[in-house]
């Protein structure tokens, strides 16, 4: 999408710079604004959808952008980290449900 092209051609802008460009692709992270806008959301709807069994915490995204600011980071640009309990993996693959009839 948008974010990752947008990510990537300014990393390369920016590499004669040695300035690193990535970016943080939150999935479900347990904010108070998803009570306010989303008034059926519960926890467990959250937790069936994400593969780790459990919604992100807030620490999680903090805890990848300290990571790549890191010097720990210091060859990575250009990358978005996604931060969403591998669902965005799931996501090419097939959605378990009843088999179909033959």
């Amino acid at each position: 999408g948008a974010i990752v092209s947008f990510t990537r051609e300014l990393a390369i802008e920016l590499i004669p710079q040695r300035i690193r460009v990535n970016a943080i692709g939150p999935g479900v992270i347990e904010v108070p604004r998803y009570y306010r806008t989303m008034p059926t959301y519960t926890r467990e709807i959250g937790e069936r959808w994400v593969p780790w069994g459990r919604v992100g915490q807030p620490q999680d995204v903090a805890r990848a952008a300290v990571f790549l600011v890191s010097d720990e980071a210091e060859f990575i640009t250009g990358q978005v980290l996604y931060v969403d309990g591998g669902t965005t993996a799931r996501m090419a693959l097939p959605v378990p449900g009843p088999a179909l009839p033959e």
